[in-house]
């Protein structure tokens, strides 16, 4: 075999063999996420792709439904909830990677009006009739059986004694999202949503926010899935408490816990 061939074919069997770990250095990071991180989350993943990182893929939904699916056997890699009880669901049955969980952001629970309506501010405290502000209309707000936006309202409707008033003429949407699209477009005149979801839109306005006592507190946290411990995972893991990426939660309202 002549030296130029023999060194073109050791060249290619280096590359070949180097391929794997290069791919693991570059991989794609699975990231099933609660919906109300969509935009700042998004802004995360192009800062991590940017920076050379890897890249992400992003699958937003209720934290119910994603921690379901994960539960079934889904291929993610990074799981973020909205609250605490659904990261614990999937601790209990070890799916959790151990000693990778952070409780990494914070939020506020508003109470949205559309644009154009004519209701000014709401105090809610004790004693509110949301059910009379509501008339014919309903309360869009996520499930409160299965999203935590909707639990955190209904806590805190409880502790007004507005809640059983006010459980008939629920929109039970399947994310905090699909509750601020049904205020957006007029279908309900009063909606719960998060703080960060009332603030990417500009047609609807906050004419409440329930005060941070009035229900459990509001975690956001992150962590590996079990059997997901990549290295592009744990990179993905890292840049999340960068100051830049904490800079893009803030941005949209998060609290950095």
């Amino acid at each position: 075999m002549k030296p130029k061939l023999s060194l073109a074919i050791g060249c290619c069997l280096l590359l070949w063999f180097a391929a794997p770990s290069m791919a693991d250095e570059s991989g794609s990071v699975t990231v099933f996420a609660a919906a109300s991180t969509t935009n700042a989350l998004n802004d995360v993943i192009a800062l991590f792709t940017e920076r050379g990182l890897g890249t992400g893929v992003p699958s937003y939904a209720s934290s119910s439904t994603l921690a379901k699916q994960i539960e079934n056997g889904a291929p993610a890699d990074i799981y973020v909830s909205a609250n605490a009880k659904w990261m614990e669901y999937l601790e209990a049955r070890g799916l959790v990677a151990s000693g990778t969980r952070v409780d990494l952001l914070s939020n506020r629970v508003v109470l949205i009006v559309p644009a154009d309506s004519p209701v000014e501010a709401v105090s809610l405290e004790v004693g509110v009739d949301l059910a009379a502000l509501l008339g014919d209309g309903h309360l869009a707000m996520g499930d409160p059986d299965h999203v935590p936006i909707g639990n955190y309202g209904r806590q805190a409707m409880e502790k007004f004694g507005a809640w059983a008033a006010v459980a008939p003429k629920l929109a039970r949407a399947k994310t905090t999202r699909a509750a601020l699209a049904m205020v957006e477009r007029g279908e309900a005149p009063l909606g719960v949503v998060f703080a960060t979801d009332a603030a990417i839109s500009r047609k609807v306005r906050v004419v409440g926010r329930f005060p941070a006592d009035s229900h459990g507190p509001i975690i956001y946290p992150v962590a590996i899935v079990a059997g997901h411990e990549t290295a592009a995972a744990k990179r993905f893991m890292d840049f999340l408490t960068t100051p830049e990426a904490l800079a893009a939660f803030e941005k949209y309202g998060f609290t950095i816990r």
